[in-house]
């Protein structure tokens, strides 16, 4: 096997990995409030549609559980955590930006996954 091939063979076997990964997503709110929804609301879209069935989302409101938020070392909210897969990685704000979240969480969109080819 060719260093390009062995190459080749263990990126393919990332990319396996990542599609198949379970992720643990703490979101933390300040409790009803626009920015909080908004973030809820898009957090869940994305979810659904790039992890389907492989994710946990935990939604905690800073309101009724402070001590969970300092223990994160928070001083915003609305905050998402990605816990798992690592690296663990920290989003603060509605999470509108929905190609910045991606990016941020190491998902990939499906729909722009393409084959790559080293035969030329």
């Amino acid at each position: 096997m060719t260093e390009a091939e062995s190459l080749l063979e263990r990126f393919e076997g990332r990319l396996r990995q990542a599609e198949t990964a379970q992720y643990v997503l703490t979101l933390f709110v300040t409790g009803a409030s626009d920015l909080s929804g908004r973030a809820i609301i898009n957090i869940r879209a994305l979810c659904e549609q790039h992890l389907e069935g492989r994710y946990t989302l935990v939604v905690v409101d800073v309101h009724k559980d402070p001590q969970l938020m300092s223990s994160y070392d928070l001083v915003a909210a609305p905050a998402l955590i990605k816990e798992a897969p690592l690296p663990k990685r920290m989003l603060v704000g509605d999470l509108s930006d929905t190609a910045r979240v991606l990016a941020a969480l190491d998902i990939s969109d499906k729909t722009r996954l393409t084959a790559v080819s080293l035969e030329e």
